[in-house]
């Protein structure tokens, strides 16, 4: 079992940048794959990034493509998701989450831990 906590959220301007951590305990995060998702209101949980740490395979929601990355640090055992040139459109809360299905990556079902979210909120 793990137990993950985001921090990083907060305000961001549009074109800027921020930063999420997720920081996991119980078991390496390398154990799972990892997972971003985002719930803005009103809407639908929704992936947003990805990594298959034993392979070393990313994968990204078209939205973010080329403007977010997922990374990991095995020392500190926390994964990040660095967010750049931010759009008023990212703003939701972010979730991290650990996978040990074999369900696809971009299906929030098949993720079986989940942190307590961050608020990400992006002005113009």
């Amino acid at each position: 079992q793990v137990q993950l906590v985001e921090s990083g959220g907060g305000l961001g301007q549009a074109g800027g940048s921020l930063r999420l951590s997720c920081a996991a305990s119980g078991r390496p995060f390398s154990s799972y794959a990892m997972g971003w998702f985002r719930q803005a209101p009103g809407k639908e949980r929704e992936f947003v990034a990805a990594s298959r740490w034993s392979s070393g395979t990313t994968y990204y929601a078209d939205s973010v493509k080329g403007r977010f990355t997922i990374s990991g640090d095995n020392a500190k055992n926390t994964v990040y998701l660095q967010m750049n040139s931010l759009k008023p459109e990212d703003t939701a809360v972010y979730y991290c989450a650990a996978k040990i299905t074999s369900a696809a990556m971009a299906a929030a079902a098949g993720y079986t831990y989940w942190g307590q979210g961050t608020q990400v909120t992006v002005s113009s």
